[in-house]
């Protein structure tokens, strides 16, 4: 009997010991983020390796989601809360939203940060295929996709890890 609870100890410490191990791994071998050039609605030019150095949320978002809509003031209010520690937001507008309302919407709602029209779709083509929006993608100093959150992520917890990643050298 003593030898079947050994061996089952020493299982359960085998498979702990292999879930750290990859967890460990996984942290390690991050996806970059794609370098993509931009356009933002002022009509100067971009591109994402720019970034690097700073923590980045992309925010793929569409006038027609009312998602999107819902959570844009909290996108605004987590960009003017960590922008002076080296914070950037930017917003993505989907192909299909129509340049007027984006601008409009931009404009309206005194955006503080950078919003580009993706109108071949290419931005989100090279982010993972994006379709669902809300998207938001959050990158590290180095240029790392961090997370990705689909749907209206859980603000505590984004301010949360943008504080851990602005922390991070």
């Amino acid at each position: 009997m003593k030898s079947v609870r050994h061996v089952a100890a020493a299982a359960v410490a085998l498979a702990i010991g292999v879930g750290a191990f990859l967890a460990y791994q996984s942290v390690g071998t991050r996806e970059s983020a794609p370098d993509v050039a931009y356009t933002l609605l002022d009509g100067s030019t971009a591109r994402t390796a720019a970034l690097r150095g700073k923590v980045v949320l992309v925010n793929f978002w569409a006038t027609s989601c009312t998602t999107c809509v819902h959570e844009m003031p909290q996108i605004v209010a987590t960009h003017e809360k960590f922008k002076s520690r080296g914070f950037e937001t930017l917003a993505v507008a989907m192909s299909y939203d129509p340049p007027a309302y984006v601008v409009n919407f931009a404009e309206t709602r005194k955006l503080p940060f950078g919003v580009a029209i993706d109108n071949t779709g290419a931005i989100a083509k090279s982010f993972g295929e994006v379709r669902l929006t809300p998207t938001s993608v959050l990158i590290n100093k180095r240029g790392e996709i961090v997370k990705r959150y689909v749907g209206e992520p859980d603000f505590a917890a984004l301010h949360a890890l943008v504080e851990q990643l602005l922390a991070e050298a």
